[in-house]
C-alpha cells in the first residue's frame, strides 16, 4: 500500500504539537513559533514528517539556552538556523575529511580566497579549532618546511593567540596564518627528505656511531678511541671541516635536497659548497690562525 505524504497543514499541526507536548515534544522548553516560521519548516520537508520534525529541533536546539522570554522562532531565525545546518557535517564522516582536504589543498596551490573560504566553512559548521590549527603546523612543515622557516613560527603563534583570545576573535589569528601559509613560497624537500630517511633506517638498521664523533666522558672510553680525531669546526675558518658525521656504510649518502623556492634558495647553496668541500678530499678545511 502506497503512503500518501502529509499536507502541509497535516505537518503544521504534527509541529506546533511537537511544540507543546511535555511527554514526547520539546514542551518542556517552553519554545514559541510563529506560523510562518512554522509553514517555512514544512515546506523546506517535501511532505515528510520526520525530515520536519528533524528540522524543527534542529532550530529549537538553537535558542534553548536563551531566556524563556526570547525563545520565539520567527521565520528568519529558522531560515538561518538551518542554514547553519546545512554547513554542519559529521565530524567523523566523509564530509569533515574533503572540507580539510579542499583548505589543504587550497593553501599548497597558494589559493588565499579559497583558503579563507574554506577555514570559514570548517570555523562556521562547528570544526575544532584546535584540530585545523595541528594542520596547518603539519602543512607549515610538510609543505612549506625551509622555503619560510618563519611560516612554523607563525603559525605556533596563531595557535598560542587563539588559546589566549578564544572565539569568535581568535578565529582571525587562524585566518592570518592560514593566508601567509597560502601565500608563502612552497617546498615539500624536508618532507620528502625525513620519509627517506625512516625508510633508509629501516633497511639499514641502527648503524654504529663513528669514532671520531663519539662522546668521550672517561677515560676507558677515550682508550677505546671514542672521539679520537675529531675536528672541532669552530677552530677553522667559516665554522666548517669536511669530516664524515654519517655511519661509515651510509657516506655520501644525501637525504635533503633544498630547492630554489624562498630561503632554501641560500641553503641550497651553503649545502652545495660544504658538500663539493666533503668531496674534496684534499681540502679539509683551513684551522684559524
Amino acid at each position: 500500500m502506497l503512503l500518501k505524504q502529509f499536507t502541509e497543514e497535516d505537518l503544521m499541526a504534527i509541529l506546533k504539537r511537537a511544540l507543546t507536548d511535555q511527554q514526547r515534544g520539546l514542551g518542556k522548553f517552553a519554545i514559541k513559533a510563529d506560523d510562518e516560521a512554522i509553514r517555512f519548516i514544512v515546506r523546506l520537508s517535501d511532505g515528510d514528517a520526520r525530515s520536519a520534525l528533524n528540522n524543527l529541533e534542529a532550530v529549537a536546539s538553537m535558542v534553548q539556552s536563551l531566556p524563556a522570554e526570547e525563545r520565539v522562532i520567527t521565520a528568519k531565525f529558522a531560515e538561518e538556523a538551518l542554514l547553519k545546518k546545512a554547513l554542519l557535517y559529521d565530524k567523523d564522516g566523509e564530509e569533515h575529511y574533503n572540507l580539510i582536504s579542499a583548505f589543504h589543498k587550497s593553501m599548497r596551490g597558494s589559493d588565499p580566497d579559497a583558503t579563507l573560504y574554506w577555514l570559514g566553512r570548517m570555523l562556521t559548521a562547528g570544526e575544532d579549532p584546535l584540530y585545523i590549527l595541528r594542520r596547518m603546523v603539519r602543512f607549515a612543515s610538510e609543505d612549506i618546511g625551509n622555503a619560510d622557516p618563519h611560516a612554523l613560527m607563525l603559525t605556533i603563534a596563531a595557535q598560542q593567540a587563539f588559546h589566549f583570545i578564544g572565539l569568535p576573535e581568535g578565529e582571525l589569528a587562524l585566518a592570518q596564518a592560514a593566508v601567509y601559509l597560502a601565500v608563502a613560497p612552497k617546498s615539500n624537500a624536508l618532507y620528502v627528505g625525513y620519509g627517506q630517511t625512516k625508510e633508509l633506517i629501516h633497511k639499514t638498521g641502527y648503524l654504529p656511531v663513528p669514532l671520531h664523533i663519539r662522546n668521550a666522558p672517561t677515560k676507558l672510553m677515550k682508550e677505546l678511541d671514542y672521539g679520537k680525531d675529531y675536528q672541532y669546526a669552530h677552530d677553522y675558518q667559516d665554522a666548517f671541516v669536511a669530516q664524515e658525521y654519517l655511519p661509515e656504510k651510509l657516506q655520501g649518502k644525501v637525504l635533503y635536497q633544498p630547492t630554489d623556492a624562498g630561503f632554501e634558495k641560500t641553503i641550497k647553496e651553503r649545502v652545495n659548497v660544504w658538500r663539493r668541500l666533503k668531496n674534496d678530499s684534499k681540502d679539509k678545511g683551513v684551522k684559524k690562525p
